[in-house]
């Protein structure tokens, strides 16, 4: 397998300008030992499968010098949704590639290694309408890390035309609960305090292991909303699975990423403003801000219904942080219809946003529409949203300073090994200084606070990204929720 990236000591002999893959060969290459390297891959955008195709490139080269020095083959495969996508393109360029599996054929990949390892190239790229790995659980390669992910279903049935996750990783399909609480249990016992809940559209999460819940009755979708498919009964849905998780550990936050907004019914909202432990923060994709764009993407919305819920959420949730998704350029985009976009960025006000440029993927839109927005209009667009949500996060976060915040901490700061770096409630990032604090209890000395402490800091200065404050005290989760 390949390192995952350099350590600090290697990064100072880099070249400026050079790429994070080359840092990764000028330093590890002459020496590296694996016979086997899987570079798992994503095809949500152009750009992620360029990196990749960047990436073998170099590798060719470590492959044919691997072989006349050492005589021994270099194998290498490519894993997940390229994969799915691109399989005769990857094993036919160039003849690099000897292994090549889908996201649903991780449990062949011994046999695949075998199959290479006699010189014959090896595929698999079936979708799988059960495979979840559910009785697979991950190695924690981080010991002492205090934050985790946990993937608690597959694949999406929502059919946006710009998306591609459909075609490269199938249907949805959930774990069975009962093993994503042995998870969740497992990362406790090792001491994280956080969790994330992973899923394509993790909200619509819908368990048929248990026979007795399989004729349940299938939960109303936000008002306004509707979907390309049926309705499906049966199954234990994602409320009862966040209220399960959210018991095991009082001390652990639970988050979870990414939902559809039209998968948000009030017994969610509910659970997460009464749990201290699940974290008031929502990720509320909206994609655009025009209703006509928000029919050509197949959204199932408009954005009146969009800014409904964003309502209803803030009434149900006081003091909720919000982060959503935006395309710049989608197919047919006007300037009026980004200035809808516009329009909704500082309608809501967002504390985090992640935005894009339009990237045509083989999906409905490459067999409907016509991506016509030129690439320059694009990217105009894409950095007049991108000033337009730096300037409302900035002011959301801004309404912060003075506040406390509690924070869990993750480490160092990046840029100082004097301040400390963690995540308030909110999911923004907080940086303050490593002093000594003491505990909440007052009943230990002064002491430097850890990676999977809670500290409650004073806010006394924030920009779009980040909060800058001072730390008052260590505390816990549950005392600090017993205090407001």
């Amino acid at each position: 397998m390949t390192p995952r990236s350099p350590g600090p000591s290697c990064r100072r002999a880099v070249t400026p300008g050079q790429s994070s893959w080359m840092r990764f060969f000028s330093l590890f290459c002459p020496s590296i030992q694996a016979d086997v390297i899987l570079l798992v891959t994503c095809s949500i955008r152009e750009k992620a499968e360029q990196a990749i195709w960047n990436r073998l490139r170099h590798l060719s080269a470590l492959k044919a010098r691997r072989q006349q020095q050492a005589g021994s083959p270099l194998r290498i495969g490519i894993l997940g949704c390229m994969a799915e996508r691109l399989k005769e393109e990857i094993l036919h360029r160039e003849k690099l590639v000897d292994i090549v599996a889908g996201p649903d054929a991780y449990r062949d990949l011994p046999r695949l290694l075998a199959v290479a390892e006699s010189g014959q190239q090896a595929a698999n790229v079936l979708l799988s309408l059960d495979e979840t790995y559910a009785d697979i659980l991950p190695v924690q390669t981080s010991a002492g890390g205090t934050t985790a992910f946990v993937s608690i279903m597959r694949g999406c049935d929502n059919m946006c035309s710009y998306c591609i996750v459909p075609f490269t990783r199938g249907r949805e399909r959930s774990r069975p609960i009962a093993s994503i609480l042995q998870e969740v249990r497992m990362l406790s016992d090792q001491g994280v305090k956080e969790v994330t809940l992973l899923g394509q559209n993790v909200n619509s999460f819908r368990d048929m292991s248990e026979v007795q819940f399989q004729s349940a009755a299938a939960p109303g979708l936000s008002r306004g909303f509707s979907t390309v498919y049926r309705a499906k009964p049966g199954g234990l849905r994602f409320a009862h699975l966040l209220d399960q998780v959210s018991r095991i550990d009082p001390e652990m936050r639970i988050r979870f990423t990414s939902p559809h907004p039209k998968d948000f019914p009030d017994e969610v909202l509910q659970l997460i403003q009464e749990r201290h432990n699940i974290c008031k923060q929502l990720h509320l994709p909206a994609q655009s801000g025009s209703t006509r764009v928000l029919e050509a993407m197949r959204r199932g919305y408009t954005r009146e219904a969009y800014l409904e819920l964003v309502h209803h959420v803030r009434d149900s949730i006081p003091g909720v942080s919000l982060s959503s998704d935006f395309i710049a350029g989608f197919c047919g985009e006007t300037e009026e219809d980004h200035q809808q976009t516009v329009s909704l960025l500082q309608d809501v006000r967002y504390n985090v946003g992640f935005l894009f440029a339009y990237s045509m993927r083989e999906t409905r839109a490459f067999h409907r529409l016509q991506d016509d927005v030129p690439a320059e209009v694009k990217q105009r667009r894409l950095q007049e949203l991108i000033a337009v949500f730096r300037e409302e996060a900035a002011r959301a976060n801004e309404a912060m300073v003075g506040q406390c915040q509690l924070v869990l901490v993750e480490g160092p700061s990046k840029r100082s090994a004097l301040e400390l770096c963690g995540r308030n409630d909110g999911n923004i990032k907080v940086i303050f200084p490593d002093a000594e604090v003491e505990d909440a209890a007052g009943c230990q000395a002064l002491a430097r606070a850890q990676p999977g402490d809670y500290v409650l800091v004073k806010v006394t200065s924030a920009s779009s990204q980040t909060l800058r404050g001072v730390p008052l005290r260590r505390t816990t989760l549950s005392r600090s929720a017993a205090c407001h």
